[in-house]
């Protein structure tokens, strides 16, 4: 009976102390969230003209990410007998649309969809999607499949994205992170992915696969189980969060940033990880300077570090987001490589990283 009293008391305890930790964790989410929007209205408010006390962090390091989109991705559609026999696809749906809503109810996930086409059976279904900026909606039958007893939309559908790449910058006061140095997009598209929400998940590079001519070369990882942070926006210069582990190491810094009439053609570095989990130094050169160039590739990158190239070939897929420096300041990163050639690349500006920075209500 004593011991059958003792458990019970550790197993109150252990409740009560989950529940008491509940509000601190929702109220440690809330400032971080906070954080982001008041460093993004302090960046919208000086519109890059007056930064000189903006001081980030190099990244350097991979991180993974998880975005769960806004509605289903359409990829494909069912055949049969080599015939497209999607009765979504006949009524007007096509690669690349976003599956919001199924007669007026929204949904998330692959399974709110399945869910919803076999409540409505075999009556005639609305389905609301957003093509590019416009928002379509057309009616559909649903098909019938006897193998599995359930009615089917014939479309095949994507309801998250997952990846690695590489953390560019970090603020030191509160966090805020970015990364990439362009957008994560549809493979089938080219599209943003529309974020509803993004999870950054501690990785693990444990090898690499070295670039040729003709083939990009890729960081090979593994995702750990450990959230270190949250993913707030994906815009075409970059994602950009809120990183709560606040044990990751930098390699240097805290940098200023410079503005692109600094950028200079001649030497400069990149910070990025291989198998070993450190971020090191690379030499680099910069060529091609455009200043004008409001995309991601605002100037050339040329891998002249004989280490780095003896292992991965040059840039691979997973170093975008690399930090570059040059002459004591955070210049911007590494977006692009050349496959017929992959010793050179592109990187974009670090203001125009910092300018795609907005805040959640915009």
């Amino acid at each position: 009976m004593k011991k059958i009293k003792i458990f019970y008391s550790i197993l109150l305890a252990v409740i009560l102390t989950a529940l008491l930790c509940i509000p601190v964790y929702a109220k440690t989410v809330a400032v971080n969230y906070n954080s982001y929007d008041k460093f993004a209205a302090n960046i919208q408010k000086n519109e890059l003209n007056d930064l000189s006390d903006l001081k980030l962090y190099p990244g350097g390091m991979p991180f993974g990410v998880r975005i769960l989109s806004k509605g289903l991705c359409v990829i494909g559609f069912s055949e049969k007998d080599g015939i497209n026999d999607s009765p979504a696809y006949h009524s007007g749906v096509r690669i690349g649309d976003i599956i919001t809503k199924i007669n007026d109810k929204e949904i998330v996930t692959i399974e709110d969809f399945t869910k919803l086409i076999n409540e409505n059976g075999n009556q005639p279904a609305k389905l609301t999607f957003e093509r590019g900026s416009s928002t379509m909606e057309i009616t559909f039958t649903p098909i019938y499949h006897k193998e599995d007893n359930s009615y089917k939309a014939g479309l095949w559908l994507k309801d998250s994205t997952s990846g690695i790449g590489t953390v560019t910058f970090v603020n030191p006061e509160n966090g805020i992170f970015g990364g990439l140095g362009h957008g994560i997009c549809e493979a089938s598209t080219g599209d943003l992915v529309p974020l509803s929400k993004g999870i950054v998940m501690d990785v693990c590079i444990n090898g690499v696969k070295k670039g040729v001519v003709g083939t990009a070369g890729e960081l090979q990882g593994s995702f750990n189980l450990k959230k270190i942070g949250s993913l707030i926006k994906n815009t075409k210069s970059g994602v950009f969060g809120v990183l709560s582990d606040k044990r990751l190491s930098y390699p240097e810094g805290p940098l200023p940033i410079a503005k692109k009439e600094e950028v200079k053609e001649g030497d400069a570095y990149i910070w990025c990880t291989l198998s070993d989990g450190v971020p090191h130094k690379y030499a680099i050169r910069i060529s091609n300077i455009d200043t004008s160039c409001s995309s991601v590739k605002n100037f050339r990158v040329k891998v002249v570090d004989p280490l780095l190239i003896s292992k991965t070939g040059g840039i691979v897929q997973g170093m975008s987001g690399s930090p570059i420096i040059q002459n004591g300041k955070l210049i911007g990163a590494v977006t692009h490589v050349l496959i017929n050639d992959p010793t050179s690349g592109y990187g974009i500006f670090i203001e125009n990283m910092l300018s795609q920075i907005d805040t959640l209500a915009s």
